[in-house]
């Protein structure tokens, strides 16, 4: 079972990035305003929170629940994930952050292979549960969809970019 120890700090840092990383790919990819921001970053908020409470999760994502709740954790996440995306737009903010799964997925695979697959679908359901949290393209909560054209394409590169079959 892998843990902090069996990655150099910065390596560690782009794993707690890519928590937060896989539901701005999703948000990014088509903004909801400010209830529905508010309700994306629940959504991932309660994804953290249910693995943390799972006593069967994985070693590897019970590690970096662990150290994502320490200031010093969350605060190298929100660094790194702030210089990854600064001045960009939210196409280029999607992109920027399916790119960091991706090399999250390459460095998971090589340096916590028992790990990988569980610590990647866990990423993956942040992301599905963050486009699930809010309708797009309504207003004021009428109409819309659930899970819009454009979030439906993020979450399939974000299961590309992390080796993953696509989740129907």
């Amino acid at each position: 079972m892998s843990g902090k120890a069996d990655f150099t700090s910065e390596e560690w840092g782009k794993i707690l990035q890519s928590i937060m990383l896989a539901g701005i790919a999703v948000s990014a990819a088509e903004p909801s305003g400010l209830l529905g921001m508010l309700k994306e970053s629940m959504a991932s908020a309660r994804a953290l929170l249910e693995a943390k409470a799972d006593p069967s999760a994985d070693d590897l994502i019970k590690a970096a629940i662990t150290d994502f709740g320490t200031f010093d954790g969350v605060a190298v996440a929100r660094q790194g994930v702030a210089s990854l995306v600064a001045g960009s737009t939210p196409a280029q903010i999607s992109e920027k952050a399916i790119d960091a799964l991706h090399q999250v997925s390459s460095l998971l695979d090589a340096k916590a292979p028992a790990d990988s697959v569980a610590f990647k679908m866990w990423l993956r359901h942040i992301a599905a549960a963050v486009a699930d949290a809010s309708k797009e393209g309504g207003f004021l909560g009428f109409g819309g969809v659930r899970v819009s054209e454009a979030e439906k394409a993020s979450l399939r590169e974000i299961s590309t970019a992390l080796n993953l079959p696509e989740d129907d």
